[in-house]
């Protein structure tokens, strides 16, 4: 049997939300040593105490504010989607850097920074240049998950980070809400990711929240027929639309489960099958693909498979193309690059 990090268990999850997750006692997911040429014991030596301090810093920051779990989470998400895992998302612009945070799907949207510049200063102060801005991504989002009572995976190590950033591809490879089903499926499949990644790492919904931006449409004009979308609950749309007026209130914020909005838990799909999803590639996994809806109800009936897979899943979107060996870098300040002009 695995024997865990005893910070992953005795932690359990932040406030008494639930008992230890059950994945924990299970056994966890393993990344595949060598696959892609990083593997979970990478800073063993020269770091022995990283995976320590991302922990706790981590912690604190979610037991500030339980969001930035879902926060952290999906700076690793936005980031690997675009040019691989390679912390470019956190570049701010420079004279030779337009930065990945003005797109689109990142404006006024994004976040979780200043707690990536937290982690990087303590380990700086531990280990000068040693633990790359991608690998603090990695790790913080699987601690963030722990720390909503979701799965623990061990995370493969050893990436470098990137010397620029693409905008371009921040606006065109990232999923958004209203894309297509083929369209998600498309971006996923171009990274190597398949259907079970699409639909587990969707689950990633279980916490955080959403603008009225994202999902206006639902609930005024899905079909261009100035009607809310058919496959919306009658009364959440109506609940919605209080808080989601058909102009104003773009940043008004909504949980993207409603149901247990701070608990990483299988809610996400249980909503689903209940037309309460709320974004609609959250729905459209249910309504336009027979494969993607035979996931959507194994997860929503069975916790264990649902974690399992996610855990999986975050260490295959873990795996897109990180920079190695000489590439790139180790920057000692997240945000720009070490010979920043």
């Amino acid at each position: 049997p695995h024997i865990h990090p005893p910070m992953a268990t005795s932690m359990g999850c932040l406030v008494a939300l639930c008992l230890v997750s059950p994945l924990l006692l299970a056994g966890a997911v393993h990344g595949n040593p060598g696959y892609g040429g990083l593997f979970p014991q990478f800073y063993d030596h020269s770091c022995p105490k990283a995976k320590e301090i991302v922990h706790s810093i981590v912690a604190q920051a979610v037991a500030r504010e339980t969001r930035m779990a879902a926060s952290l989470v999906r700076l690793h998400f936005h980031d690997c989607f675009v040019k691989g895992c390679d912390a470019s998302v956190l570049l701010d612009n420079s004279t030779n850097i337009v930065s990945e945070k003005g797109s689109n799907p990142n404006r006024n949207s994004i976040r979780g920074f200043e707690v990536v510049d937290e982690i990087k200063v303590a380990l700086e102060t531990a280990c000068p240049g040693t633990v790359s801005c991608a690998d603090i991504l990695a790790l913080a989002a699987r601690d963030s998950t722990i720390l909503v009572c979701g799965p623990y995976w061990e995370v493969p190590l050893g990436r470098r980070d990137s010397l620029g950033a693409s905008i371009q591809g921040s606006n065109n490879d990232i999923p958004a809400p209203n894309n297509t089903l083929p369209t998600i499926i498309t971006k996923f499949k171009r990274l190597g990711l398949n259907l079970v990644d699409v639909v587990a790492l969707s689950g990633g919904h279980t916490i955080g929240l959403s603008r009225c931006t994202s999902f206006r449409q639902r609930l005024y004009n899905q079909s261009g027929n100035g009607l809310a979308d058919g496959t919306l609950d009658v009364s959440f749309a109506a609940q919605l639309r209080q808080g989601c007026p058909r102009s104003g209130g773009d940043n008004h914020l909504f949980p993207l489960d409603a149901v247990t909005s701070t608990k990483f838990d299988n809610f996400y799909f249980k909503n689903i099958l209940a037309g309460r999803g709320l974004l609609s590639s959250d729905e459209v996994l249910l309504t336009k693909s027979a494969e993607t809806a035979a996931l959507v109800k194994a997860y929503a009936n069975d916790v264990h498979l649902f974690f399992q897979h996610f855990a999986q899943s975050m260490v295959n979107m873990g795996n897109i193309s990180p920079l190695t060996g000489s590439k790139g870098e180790i920057r000692k300040n997240c945000r720009r690059l070490n010979n920043f002009h």
